[in-house]
């Protein structure tokens, strides 16, 4: 019998958390290997130099360690919701790029040294944006959950961690509806699981 592919993982990690969700969707048996990402395990950094995850290693020793690319390898298996039908890169590009750098600025402004307050205003101007295509339906794509939801919620979940009562207060209507339904969800329930942490003894 064929072994599991292995998938690295950070539980908090939101690019982590969209690739365990597609995982869960597909039913697709593996291994996981909860890691510290201060304590990089070596078999990891082996597998993909770069550090991040999540990665995952499939059974002909192939490494996949971009989360949108482990999210459709995943939904390629077995796709029983038919998550493939709202994949839609050019708006997946937009929230992995634009919005995660107004995320960053305004959650980490420390570290950054910006005005936090000008990338939240940033950030929420593209939230609007979703909200109007949220307008008539309760997903991205229709009525149903796919790839672009999933592939986006994580970072709006994290937007929304910053200040939440701003975030309720000020965040428009059908994207809080669209947040709360996915938060309360089967597949993120299973893909939050609480692991113990992977050590290479365990091999």
């Amino acid at each position: 019998m064929q072994a599991p592919p292995i998938l690295y993982s950070f539980r908090r990690c939101p690019y982590a958390m969209r690739a365990r969700m597609a995982l869960a969707a597909s039913r697709v048996a593996y291994e996981h290997r909860e890691i510290l990402l201060r304590d990089k395990p070596a078999a990891m950094l082996a597998a993909s130099p770069k550090g991040t995850v999540p990665v995952l290693v499939l059974a002909n020793g192939e490494v996949i360690d971009e989360s949108i690319d482990i999210m459709r390898w995943a939904l390629e298996q077995k796709d029983p919701e038919g998550w493939m039908a709202s994949f839609e890169p050019g708006l997946l590009a937009d929230y992995d790029s634009a919005f995660k750098h107004h995320l960053d600025r305004y959650k980490y402004a420390a570290r950054y040294g910006e005005d936090p307050l000008a990338h939240r205003a940033a950030g929420l101007a593209m939230l609007l944006q979703l909200d109007a295509q949220l307008a008539d339906r309760g997903y991205l794509g229709g009525n149903v959950r796919g790839f672009a939801d999933i592939a986006i919620f994580p970072f709006v979940r994290q937007f929304a961690g910053v200040d939440p009562a701003w975030f309720e207060a000020e965040a428009p209507r059908n994207l809080r509806g669209w947040l709360d339904r996915l938060i309360s969800s089967d597949v993120f329930e299973r893909a939050m699981v609480r692991r113990t942490l992977w050590t290479a003894d365990e091999i």
